[in-house]
């Protein structure tokens, strides 16, 4: 007697079924008729692993789901499903190497069916998890040896955040010249330039006169100005912005004479400074000035060959300045020593009140005599 044709949409549909009303075992007997028939599919491997997960008969979970994967190894679900199951075996490690490929792979939640971004949501939690509990164990272990603390192990402590994924890793971009093999520092230790104490020290004499020109209120320009004889290609908004000022002492290589006037006790502080000598083009030493609650967006300078220096002069509490992935609080009279920018370059917050600080720059350790003398004639 010949057997009765097995419809197996049928009986997939109906194993479908079971598995929404919650009813896994039958899902799991219907399901695996089709999982065993030449029409298995994508679909059937899952809702068999499902329904296996939910009876908690993980090993069979395990393997319908590696179908899955075999047939799409980018498929959502099943990642996020090996992770759970990976992770309920204790096996941490690579449970998370699945979550994460969920996310990086996974579409905008807001472009997900609900169950597919509810798997997304646990994943993301997980791996949160994951990464509290393994920097925990970590810092557990490295703080004994102060390896976590800012000074000597500040570069551990970044390349530990860098792994941690709090921080981002930034390359010197400048937009016109590339000086290669600098290091990529982004703040300099400022016990390596003895030439800024004489600065630092007049800290006060300098302030004095930078408040002293404040009076003045038309004495401030925009940092960022228009050129009539060059294309507009402001993307930032700060082009003609007031909220970024500057009142220059040098100019394009040149002293501000009347400007300079004003401030002899600054230009005294910098006499001896190691300024930048480029013809018509630097130094450039200014005050400058940013309004409350304003932010310098991030970008880069043309060459990678000078340092950026600033001397906070005024500096409200939730001020910042970032470099790279290196974001610090100004400290007034202690002058932080900015690299080439980076990718994505550097960026200054500031507070609740006007920020105010002097700026010039000097060459960077590492470029030889030489090649700073052929810059210098750069025009």
């Amino acid at each position: 007697m010949q057997s009765p044709t097995i419809d197996i949409r049928a009986v997939a549909a109906s194993g479908f079924a079971a598995l929404r009303k919650g009813d896994a075992q039958a899902a799991r007997t219907l399901l695996q008729q089709v999982a065993s028939s030449p029409h298995a599919d994508v679909a059937a491997w899952f809702g068999l692993a499902v329904a296996c997960a939910q009876l908690n008969d993980d090993a069979a979970a395990g393997s319908a789901v590696d179908q899955v994967l075999a047939l799409e190894p980018r498929n959502l679900r099943a990642l996020v499903l090996k992770g759970d199951l990976l992770a309920k075996a204790g096996d941490a490690r690579n449970a998370s190497s699945f979550y994460r490929l969920a996310i990086r792979t996974a579409p905008p939640a807001h472009e997900l069916p609900a169950e597919p971004r509810t798997d997304l949501a646990r994943a993301e939690a997980m791996c949160k998890r994951y990464a509290e509990e393994f920097e925990r164990s970590l810092v557990d272990r490295l703080i004994p040896e102060g390896l976590l603390e800012r000074g000597p192990a500040d570069r551990f402590r970044q390349s530990f955040d860098i792994m941690l994924g709090k921080r981002g890793i930034f390359f010197q971009q400048p937009r016109i010249y590339y000086f290669p093999e600098l290091p990529q520092i982004q703040f300099y230790d400022r016990n390596d330039f003895p030439s800024f104490d004489k600065v630092e020290a007049a800290t006060a004499d300098i302030r004095a006169e930078m408040l002293e020109v404040l009076q003045d209120a038309s004495a401030f320009r925009p940092y960022v100005e228009s050129n009539p004889t060059r294309p507009p290609g402001d993307q930032t908004g700060m082009q003609e912005n007031p909220n970024w000022s500057a009142f220059y002492l040098w100019r394009d290589g040149e002293i501000v004479p009347e400007n300079a006037a004003r401030c002899p006790k600054t230009m005294a502080a910098l006499a001896d400074f190691p300024l930048v000598h480029i013809q018509n083009r630097s130094p450039s030493v200014l005050f400058s000035l940013l309004r409350p609650r304003s932010r310098i967006p991030p970008h880069t300078g043309i060459v990678n060959t000078r340092l950026i220096c600033h001397l906070p002069l005024l500096v409200p509490p939730e001020s910042g300045l970032r470099v790279g992935n290196d974001a610090r609080r100004p400290v007034e009279g202690k002058a932080p020593q900015g690299a080439g920018r980076a990718r994505r370059g550097w960026g200054y917050r500031a507070g609740g009140r006007e920020t105010r600080a002097a700026r010039a720059a000097r060459w960077r350790p590492g470029v030889p005599r030489a090649i700073s003398s052929a810059l210098a004639r750069f025009r």
